[in-house]
């Protein structure tokens, strides 16, 4: 490309990405004309690209735990013990027998992609407030000169009711709504399902953590991450944990974009088993568990050839719950990790945070 013609794109892409305001990916990857055109607010640092640090041995991707949920439901112990392990070990595995219709799950991915496929118009019926968490756009985004990802999202609360805003559920696709709240209603019951599993594993009676729990929250978020000219350079998400309980996600089969940080500082990705849900531990499971099953760091990298969408449910107490490491969890001897505190103030807090590794986490720490 000759300085003309480079100038001429990096005009174009100076239009879209304005000042206090975050563009939408799609259309931004849409209209740059040069194939290693990227705007400078989503390269990241030579330390935190996606190349930096990346596990390739298939083994260490062949180790993420599959869970088989119907062997645990059919009481099987060594099942059980594999969960246990799995969330003390790795803090993710991936779910069969789960329990979600195979077809709920196909109706659900193609009513969020035909959503994403929207022109853009139409989208920004559902906008995302700045520093907000619902509607369609970018989260966590606080200051102009943050890094930004290359993903769009449309993020909806779905429990309890006084959580939902109606005027982000968008109206097209036409059955987008019925798909979500019936997906919803599956999700959910696995979420308590694995629940009881997950007490079970402590040692706990199987009630013990949804009896806690209350009104559970329960929130969607769909990300959809375009293919990009220079992948190597961007993240599709930025290196987070969750703030939930438990994390449910539906992840594309195309690309295997979402990877977790391994002990030893390395990035695995997670690849994608045909019918499987991908779970994680989140930051309210760390703090009940006093630390035993933590939540582990993750980020969605981007391609350079394949669009990628994911479907992601997030499942936690209600938000007058008070929270902090059960006594049954905190052997003698040993020091609380973590303080008492309302997960409604907790929830603010991490809504109103870049998303930054584990450092929401602080929060509760004492």
């Amino acid at each position: 490309m000759d300085s003309g013609a480079a100038a001429v794109c990096a005009e174009k892409a100076s239009e879209i990405i304005k000042i206090g305001q975050v563009d939408d990916v799609q259309e931004l990857q849409r209209r740059l004309c040069s194939a290693t055109t990227v705007p400078e607010r989503y390269i990241r640092d030579g330390d935190d690209r996606p190349d930096h640090a990346v596990v390739d041995d298939e083994r260490a991707q062949e180790q993420i735990p599959v869970i088989d949920v119907g062997e645990l439901q059919r009481g099987g112990e060594d099942e059980l013990d594999k969960l246990r392990l799995a969330c003390e070990q790795w803090g993710f595995f991936q779910v069969m027998n789960h329990g979600v219709e195979e077809e709920t799950m196909e109706e659900m991915e193609k009513a969020a992609r035909e959503f994403f496929m929207l022109p853009l118009e139409e989208k920004e019926k559902y906008p995302m407030e700045p520093g907000g968490i619902q509607g369609y756009g970018h989260a966590f985004v606080f200051s102009d000169d943050q890094k930004l990802d290359w993903c769009n999202m449309l993020a909806l609360g779905v429990e309890p009711a006084f959580i939902r805003r109606p005027n982000l559920w968008p109206t097209t696709p036409a059955n987008f709504s019925e798909t979500l709240e019936k997906y919803s209603v599956e999700i959910r019951e696995l979420c308590v399902r694995l629940l009881e599993h997950i007490a079970a594993a402590l040692g706990l009676a199987p009630a013990r953590l949804n009896g806690m729990f209350g009104e559970a929250v329960q929130a969607v978020r769909m990300n959809f991450y375009p293919p990009c000219p220079r992948p190597e350079l961007v993240l599709g998400l930025s290196p987070h944990s969750d703030g939930s309980a438990v994390t449910v996600l539906q992840q594309d089969a195309a690309f295997a974009g979402l990877q977790v940080l391994r002990g030893g500082g390395g990035w695995v990705a997670v690849q994608p088993v045909p019918g499987a849900l991908v779970v994680n531990v989140g930051d309210t499971l760390e703090v009940l568990t006093n630390g035993r099953y933590k939540s582990v760091e993750h980020r969605a990298v981007a391609s350079g050839e394949h669009d990628r969408m994911s479907v992601v449910t997030f499942y936690a107490p209600a938000y007058d719950v008070e929270l902090g490491p059960l006594p049954e969890l905190v052997a003698d001897g040993e020091p609380r990790r973590y303080r008492t505190y309302n997960h409604g103030e907790y929830s603010r807090h991490y809504v109103t945070s870049r998303l930054q590794g584990k450092k929401t986490l602080e929060f509760a720490k004492i």
